[in-house]
């Protein structure tokens, strides 16, 4: 493998092996931790002479793996069937919650500020409008706008979308 396409499969790869991390550990910060390891392992094996048939497969499994280890040291009981073996399930699933974060951190930044103190924080109409100092109907029209430029980026053609984390 060279230099070029190790690059080409750390950009496809980086965020969904981020957001499948972070399922696993819960905390961006160390799922981002792990991942960066899993690439420098990979590196160094491919560096080495060793050659990887699926580098989407090993890479999975090798975060997958880490996390793993993470939680031990961390003493976190596990229950083997909590981190079932990678999947195509597993790996889709990563891509998806990939393209939904790349879309929301594409809203404009009010947009997004108000999406995600909505979605992620939980907060209502009202609270957010206190908090930014904006009206409620603001709120609602920057959620309204959120909604159509997130179908729009995420919808493939005709086919619905829905947000998971929602």
């Amino acid at each position: 493998m060279t230099t070029k396409e190790f690059e080409i499969h750390f950009k496809r790869l980086y965020l969904p092996l981020g957001m499948y991390a972070l399922r696993l550990v819960d905390d961006a910060d160390v799922a981002e931790d792990l991942e960066q390891d899993a690439f420098m392992k990979a590196w160094l094996y491919v560096e080495n002479g060793g050659e990887i048939q699926n580098f989407a497969s090993f890479m999975y499994r090798t975060v997958r793996n880490l996390c793993l280890t993470y939680l031990r040291d961390k003493h976190v009981v596990l229950d083997e069937s909590f981190i079932p073996d990678v999947g195509e399930e597993e790996i889709d699933t990563s891509f998806r919650d990939a393209r939904i974060w790349k879309a929301i951190d594409n809203l404009p930044e009010k947009c997004r500020e108000v999406f995600l103190m909505s979605k992620r924080d939980g907060m209502t109409n009202e609270e957010i409008a206190e908090e930014l100092g904006i009206s409620i109907k603001t709120v609602k029209n920057q959620m309204t706008k959120a909604f159509g430029r997130l179908r729009e980026a995420l919808s493939d053609g005709h086919k619905p979308f829905f947000l998971p984390f929602l």
